[in-house]
């Protein structure tokens, strides 16, 4: 039995599939303890996982971050993105070291296995010189020398024209990202590090283990990807539970029996204004031989501020183990985690991602034949429509979907987590190690 902490973020879209792999842990034998938010600590108690809570770094609620960020206030696009980097990102990483450390002075653990996107995981392994496994909940965005810089959204140029346009977005990075690098630099030094360590780029992976949720056939190839990273597929249960009584819309058994194609349209768990996708998905659906579902992704609120279709149905959220088995398309505004579990259904995408890591997520879909990058959050209804109709008319793009989840299939993505994570171990165990 090892003593494994596990730090999650506490976002929605965060805490589900590392939910998952604690789980995974657990089943296997071993004592888990999870750093993350106080509204997420039921989810990880309810397991028999203990809970650390966030207490010297700032908690705070993910559908009002301006609450506890006021930075982020009024911001979108680029402009959200780097704001969220820094203030929920980089510049809680001192308080989540200095709590992580609290929880390892009390009982310490043999390993940290963090949410790739918790820093704090990162500076608390330096300071307790324990191993420090990676699960990348996002597209892996480690730079490379054969690609764009990641999370602008754009594919790998083609010909020495396009190969020359990424190297020069390469050299331009550094003069964007300074400031985030001079941010992370100062966290380094609340949580009490000397200065050096993994510059700012590189300061997301552990150096020995990156457990990436995906697959390859999601991700641009490259020549220098680094040897610690593994690809797990989707992270969720191998086994899902059906869904809840009384959260089974009444639709199921007729999808289930054939009739109208079933269209999925979420805007995700984060940003979740429903006019930016739901409602021009209905303006576009609305009248179409569909049988549309929706959820508005805020757990007790399925309400819309417009009326829906009566070829609709709406929730607030939806089990996928019950839902997507029925779904012929899914619009989606490009959460990684919604994204791999239609694509592991062989289910073709619309994607309209608009800000943070969903244009990179968007973009790759496309790349992949899997879908349609719509290259805006906000699409109109026209825009819709012409995607839906492409989408369903042609087989190519159901084919390459069914392709990447027949890659996705091929893994039990939690299992997987806890597997390498004890090779790991076992590597540092070893004489001479």
């Amino acid at each position: 039995m090892a003593s494994i902490m596990i730090a999650v973020m506490p976002f929605v879209g965060h805490v589900a599939p590392m939910r998952a792999v604690a789980e995974a842990f657990l089943a296997d034998g071993h004592r888990v303890r999870v750093y993350t938010g106080a509204a997420h600590a039921g989810a990880f108690a309810s397991l028999g996982a203990g809970v650390v809570p966030w207490r010297v770094a700032p908690d705070f609620d993910e559908h009002d971050l301006p609450a506890a960020f006021p930075a982020l206030r009024d911001r979108k696009g680029p402009a959200q993105m780097l704001a969220n980097v820094r203030e929920v990102f980089i510049n809680t990483a001192a308080g989540q070291c200095v709590d992580l450390r609290a929880a390892f002075d009390e009982e310490p653990w043999e390993v940290i296995v963090a949410d790739g996107l918790s820093l704090g995981a990162h500076l608390a392994s330096e300071h307790t010189g324990t191993p420090w496994a990676t699960v990348s909940i996002v597209p892996l965005t480690i730079p490379s020398r054969d690609l764009p810089p990641p999370g602008l959204g754009i594919r790998p140029g083609r010909g020495p024209l396009g190969r020359a346009r990424d190297a020069l977005l390469r050299g331009i990075l550094p003069l964007v990202s300074a400031r985030l690098e001079r941010d992370y630099r100062l966290a380094r030094s609340d949580a009490g590090l000397a200065p050096g360590g993994r510059p700012f780029g590189d300061a997301w992976y552990s150096p020995e283990l990156v457990c990436a949720s995906g697959v390859p056939e999601l991700d641009y190839p490259r020549r220098d990807l680094p040897s610690q990273v593994v690809y797990v597929g989707t992270l969720t249960p191998a086994a899902a539970a059906p869904p809840p009584p009384g959260r089974r819309p009444d639709w199921l058994p007729d999808a289930a029996a054939g009739g109208d194609p079933v269209v999925h349209v979420t805007q995700g768990t984060l940003n979740t204004e429903p006019r930016d996708l739901i409602q021009p998905a209905f303006a576009a659906l609305g009248r179409q031989r569909v049988r549309l579902v929706a959820v508005t992704g805020r757990r007790g609120r399925p309400e819309l501020p417009f009326p829906a279709p009566p070829n609709a149905a709406v929730s607030d959220v939806i089990p996928y183990a019950g839902l997507l088995p029925h779904v012929d398309v899914m619009i989606t505004n490009g959460g990684w985690g919604g994204v791999l579990a239609a694509l592991a259904h062989g289910i073709p995408l619309i994607v309209a991602g608009g800000d943070l890591d969903k244009p990179e997520i968007a973009a790759r879909v496309a790349w992949a034949g899997a879908g349609i990058d719509l290259r805006t959050g906000t699409p109109s209804p026209r825009q819709i429509l012409a995607a839906w109709r492409r989408v369903s008319a042609d087989p190519a793009f159901r084919a390459s979907a069914e392709r990447v989840g027949a890659a996705l299939r091929q893994h039990d993505g939690p299992a997987e987590v806890v597997q390498h994570t004890l090779r790991l171990l076992q590597a540092r165990r070893a004489p001479g190690a």
